[in-house]
């Protein structure tokens, strides 16, 4: 890295705010989205004692699960959007015995129920819609859905917008550095 970072007018760090999420069954509402936190991984290790030495070797990539937060508008209505993404991952509310007995959630329903891949573009040369903007990093998380949803705080105080915080779990994700791609 060159000395004179500061100094260079064509240097350009990343920035926090130029980005987008897409999230096929929240499509056409990219705007709601505030944060999002990028995929991150761990690599487990095993641990083997000889004599009075510890030796350590690495072991499984585990990746970590991200974390959004959405503003819920009223339209579209992202609470109903995402009990009806919960229902069709297979969830039935136990109104009945047969209800509670009836069906189970499974990963390739809850997968499809999100839509299938969430992917984070990181943006450089201006802001989305602009046409000198291009995509310097996307993460494509493979096999995803939702594990937690947390729909907000009503507050007689607050002129905050109703935010919901969602989490969700991923297998793996896939990096790439697009060439000229747009947003």
């Amino acid at each position: 890295m060159s000395a004179n970072f500061w100094g260079n007018p064509e240097l350009e760090p990343k920035r926090a705010y130029r980005y987008t999420l897409e999230i096929p069954e929240l499509d056409g509402a990219k705007w709601i989205v505030k944060k999002v936190k990028k995929p991150s991984f761990t690599v487990t290790e095993a641990e083997h004692s000889f004599i009075n030495h510890k030796f350590y070797y690495p072991g499984r990539v585990e990746w970590d699960k991200i974390s959004l937060t959405i503003v819920d508008p009223i339209s579209p209505d992202a609470t109903q959007n995402l009990m009806s993404i919960l229902s069709a991952a297979g969830y039935v509310f136990p109104e009945t015995e047969a209800d509670a007995l009836s069906t189970t959630i499974t990963k390739n329903e809850a997968y499809q129920a999100l839509g299938g891949q969430v992917i984070i573009r990181q943006i450089s040369g201006g802001e989305v819609g602009n046409p000198q903007s291009t995509v310097i990093e996307k993460w494509t998380l493979k096999n995803c859905f939702i594990t937690s949803v947390d729909f907000g705080e009503l507050d007689y105080d607050s002129d905050d917008l109703v935010n919901i915080e969602i989490e969700i779990r991923y297998d793996w994700a896939v990096f790439e550095k697009p060439e000229g791609e747009s947003p």
